[in-house]
């Protein structure tokens, strides 16, 4: 392993136990076997070291995001299936290591706090997902939007989920977010997705009557 991800991992178990506010990049050194020296050569703060956690963090939930959804969709889901697949994923990775911590609210606080251009960044990174899979989808099981883009029902999506998020702050427990989120998920596909409409058959182009070769031409005699 290398230094830089053994000083993450051992950030992140100190970070779960103390929280952002009681932690110490000393307490990380000695977690990592290291001395303060020694990490203080990868990071210059606890601050800079708790946006490298929360990076890692997100850069995970994106790569786990992409897996599921390519993994649900060759199992032939439908679109709420995939668009659920893709963002428990990627809530699992994000919650997985800080599940049980005492401190987790006070961690999705300061990741905030602390890092808001990384969390900026990777939100749009989710939204662009979103957008490519919705238009993927659409365009492989043949469904079409209903009066909107693939990005604006991207977004519907993500507000669904910081809506839910609302009522459960830590997203915790994460059975219960998931299952109110993918209801609303659900719902939303439901109402904003049709299959695409079966081409109208064409009118039969009329045939002009085409003259017996035997026909006799005006004035003929008989």
């Amino acid at each position: 392993m290398k230094p830089r991800d053994r000083i993450l991992d051992a950030a992140m178990l100190v970070f779960r136990r103390q929280g952002f506010r009681r932690s110490s990049i000393e307490q990380a050194a000695e977690a990592a076997g290291l001395t303060r020296q020694a990490l203080y050569h990868h990071f210059k703060s606890k601050e800079e070291l708790f946006r490298a956690v929360i990076e890692r963090l997100h850069e995970n939930a994106l790569a786990a995001e992409i897996a599921a959804g390519e993994a649900m969709e060759k199992a032939s889901g439908s679109l709420a299936d995939i668009l659920i697949a893709e963002i428990t994923a990627r809530i699992g990775q994000l919650i997985a290591p800080l599940e049980g911590s005492p401190h987790i609210e006070e961690l999705f606080s300061e990741h905030l706090l602390q890092a808001r251009d990384i969390y900026q960044k990777y939100a749009a990174h989710y939204a662009a997902q979103l957008t490519s899979t919705i238009e993927r989808v659409c365009r492989k099981q043949r469904l079409v939007l209903k009066d909107m883009t693939a990005p604006d029902f991207a977004r519907c999506v993500e507000m669904a989920f910081n809506g839910t998020k609302s009522a459960y702050p830590s997203m915790q427990p994460a059975d219960a977010f998931l299952r109110d989120f993918g209801i609303m998920v659900r719902t939303l596909v439901a109402g904003a997705v049709s299959p695409s409409p079966k081409p109208s058959p064409g009118k039969p182009v009329a045939r002009k009557p085409v003259a017996s070769k035997t026909a006799r031409k005006s004035g003929d005699r008989r």
